[in-house]
């Protein structure tokens, strides 16, 4: 079985669905599995809606109908016929969440968050197996928190891969097209969960390892994965292929292209990835396996914007040592803040933080108790892999340097 992905820019619009079935029809679709996420930006329009529920309820019928809005347009667009089924479904799923609002109790945002965000790709899958049965193209749609089984870290879950992998194998049609949605699952209580923000490419991954599929497809906008990303850089090439490895260290500095988490359970079956445009599907792309090395060998660039640094130094010039680490590292764990690089001296340590969360307003004073803290905020990370002294000097052009480190093949600099 092959797994093919389709992002949110894929099925962005009504023209968007009809050129995935031109993918379809020139690629082949029999015994594959559709992972399709949310349509165009309505993860962030679903975003919306939850914080209007949390933080201003005078707008919270303002922010759905911005979502109905959208996937009516796609509907009229779609289905000729106004009574058509679809409609009803679509009806259907609204109103689910609607009454989710209406009745949940939980003043926690991130469980609230799951339960809502996931309707964009329950929504658009549902929307997209219909035009598909419209167009003679049978499938079978599936409901992907059936399938995949985690914990209840909502908003990051993590996967409980023995009743994933039972599920998978239990509810999946081999030999048929079927259709699931990206980015979410469900914990022990069957509420929904999340897999953190461009989870559908790790979605696609864990059934392909579950159902020991023969490859992963992720269709993009860009013609595979290029060795910077164009809307930050003006000259990019693509890359014809690359070893896990290599992808996995390109994840794991933000490269946007591959999710951080897909690559591993790929490896681990040495699952091939494929990288390829849904503009130009019979084009090569981007081929990422095992043990290949990176072609063309070009510096590659990932830069992280609206990144903090953190410059933390000893009241007393005591040795910041391991006791001292390990308490700021508890923290970091606890408030949800990602560490993009680090650098220690004796007495000073600087750290390069996400703060997707928002954790760090109530990490700040907590440090600030035993440390002198100095807080750079909304700083660029930059990372080069198989780096040239050409490469560095094309970023450090016009910025002012805060942190640099360099190793064999890469180095990081934060600027400002």
């Amino acid at each position: 079985m092959r797994i093919f992905k389709f992002g949110g820019a894929s099925v962005k619009d009504a023209a968007g669905v009809r050129n995935v079935v031109k993918v379809l029809k020139q690629v082949g679709y029999q015994d594959t599995l559709l992972v399709i996420s949310a349509m165009g930006k309505t993860t962030n329009a679903m975003e919306q809606i939850v914080d209007a529920y949390f933080n201003d309820k005078n707008q919270l019928e303002q922010a759905i109908d911005v979502v109905i809005s959208n996937h009516k347009t796609i509907l009229n667009d779609l289905f000729e016929i106004k009574n058509h089924e679809i409609h009803h479904k679509v009806n259907a799923l609204i109103q689910e969440f609607r009454g989710f609002l209406m009745w949940n109790k939980s003043p926690k945002y991130a469980f609230v968050y799951d339960q809502v965000v996931g309707y964009g790709e329950l929504l658009s899958t549902t929307i997209v197996s219909a035009y598909l049965n419209e167009v003679g193209v049978t499938n079978q749609w599936l409901d992907v928190r059936e399938l995949i089984k985690t914990d209840n870290s909502y908003r990051d879950a993590h996967v409980n891969w023995n009743r994933t992998q039972k599920e998978v194998l239990a509810r999946v049609n081999i030999g048929e097209l079927n259709i699931t949605q990206g980015f979410l699952g469900s914990d022990e209580n069957n509420f929904t969960t999340t897999l953190g923000r461009e989870g559908s490419d790790y979605s696609a991954a864990i059934l392909a390892y579950c159902l020991k599929a023969e490859s992963v497809t992720i269709w993009k906008d860009v013609p595979g994965v290029l060795n910077a990303d164009p809307r930050h850089f003006d000259e990019t090439e693509l890359l014809h292929q690359i070893s896990y490895r290599e992808a996995i260290e390109l994840a794991f500095y933000g490269a946007s292209v591959i999710h951080p988490k897909t690559l591993q359970p790929l490896q681990g079956r040495e699952i091939p990835l494929h990288v390829k445009s849904f503009l130009n599907p019979k084009q090569q792309g981007t081929t990422v396996g095992k043990g290949v090395k990176i072609l063309p060998e070009v510096p590659c660039f990932i830069v992280k914007k609206g990144q903090v640094l953190l410059k933390l130094s000893s009241l007393d010039f005591s040795f910041i040592v391991e006791e001292n680490m390990s308490e700021i590292f508890k923290l970091f764990h606890d408030y949800r803040l990602k560490v993009d690089l680090l650098q220690n001296s004796a007495i000073s340590f600087s750290v390069c933080l996400d703060n997707t969360f928002n954790g760090l307003k109530e990490v700040l004073p907590l440090l600030e108790q035993k440390f002198k803290v100095t807080c750079h905020h909304d700083v660029s990370l930059y990372t080069i892999r198989h780096f040239d002294e050409h490469s560095v000097e094309k970023i450090l052009n016009g910025y002012s340097v805060l942190v640099e480190q360099r190793g064999k093949e890469t180095v990081q600099l934060v600027v400002k």
